[in-house]
Formats: C-alpha cells, sequence, structure tokens
C-alpha cells in the first residue's frame, strides 16, 4: 500500500528516544547531532504552535544505561519538556504494550510525523508499525539520528547517512512519505491559517 500522508489537523509529532541513555553508548557522536537537534527544535515549536501533540516516548531496557534505575531514561537537557504525553516502550517500536494506540485513536489522531534515535532502528519500526494498523506517516530523516555501523560478515562500514538512505529506500511509499521539516512546517503553518 502506497502512503500518501498528509499533515492534517489529526496529526502528532513523535518523538522516539531522544533521551540520555544514548550520550552513555559506545556508538554515540556529536558529529550530526547539531542538524537534528535543530530539525526536532523545529518541529516541536511548529508542532505546539499549530496545535498538534507532542508524544515523547522512552525506551526503557535490561541493559544499562536504558534501565529505569540507570537516571539515563529522561529526555536529553535540550529537548522541550511539557509533552502531551510520554509512554515508555520495551521494544523496536513505540505501540508494543505502550498504550500509544489508544491514546492516539481517543484523540482521533491518524496522522503521524515520526523522529527521533535512532533512524534504522526504533524509528524506522515505528514507521512500519503505525502504518501497518492504519495511520498515515510522515518520516522527517534529518529529525532522526543514527551512528555509523559495521557489518559483521563483511566489515564494511556504513555512514550515518547511509544507514539514512537505505531507510528512505525501504520505508518511501510502502510505509511512510519521506518529508522535511520545511514540509511538515509548511502544512502545520497552512493548518493554522485556516
Amino acid at each position: 500500500m502506497t502512503a500518501t500522508a498528509n499533515v492534517s489537523d489529526r496529526s502528532a509529532l513523535i518523538v522516539i528516544d531522544v533521551q540520555e541513555s544514548f550520550r552513555q553508548t559506545a556508538e554515540w557522536s556529536e558529529e550530526d547531532v547539531p542538524a537534528f537537534k535543530r530539525a526536532i527544535l523545529r518541529l516541536d515549536a511548529g508542532a505546539r504552535e499549530a496545535g498538534v501533540p507532542v508524544v515523547h516516548i522512552f525506551h526503557v531496557g535490561k541493559g544499562q544505561p536504558f534501565r529505569k534505575e540507570s537516571g539515563f531514561v529522561k529526555p536529553l537537557d535540550w529537548l522541550p519538556g511539557n509533552p502531551a504525553v510520554v509512554f515508555e516502550k520495551h521494544t523496536h517500536n513505540a505501540f508494543t504494550d505502550t498504550g500509544l494506540d489508544l491514546w492516539l485513536r481517543r484523540q482521533r489522531i491518524d496522522h503521524l510525523v515520526i523522529t527521533g534515535i535512532r533512524t534504522e532502528q526504533c524509528c524506522e519500526t515505528t514507521t512500519r508499525v503505525a502504518s501497518d494498523i492504519g495511520y498515515a506517516v510522515d518520516y522527517v530523516t534529518e529529525a532522526t539520528l543514527t551512528f555509523p555501523m559495521t557489518h559483521t560478515g563483511s566489515g564494511q562500514t556504513y555512514s550515518s547517512a547511509d544507514i539514512k538512505a537505505r531507510t528512505e529506500l525501504v520505508l518511501q511509499d510502502r510505509f511512510a512519505r519521506i518529508s522535511t521539516a520545511d514540509d511538515v512546517l509548511s502544512s502545520w503553518q497552512t493548518l493554522n491559517a485556516k
């Protein structure tokens, strides 16, 4: 099924795993953080201005630093507070056993704007599940963050840009519309002007 998502007054901004836990991991790199941060902050401000709910999702896992007891399962220090709602997840997608789907349906939301950490993991998986259960999705790659990965079989290292390009390839027109922050903000401004 081809996704033809359009930002509507029934949208939500989903911010996945933008949490301190990642700063404690070996793969953390600040290289792409400034652009990612700018995109997230612009979308957060635009969503709030347009009356679009901002939803924060945090990953709670068994290993440090994703355990609740670690003290790192909290927003990165620059992420604005006071979202409409916060959910904790224990899987790669933001829907399984979190209550997110029920909350969205009760709010009559049918369109999601996906952002967060990691591009190819929790953001991509959430996008796939969202599409499968009936949501229209805009995937904002510039508002996602990932880190280089090395293939264990070939030894080839894939850059963050490589991983983002691959994620766009597999999501586009199957599970989501690939959008820029400007695309989404423009749609919200148009919505706000009505």
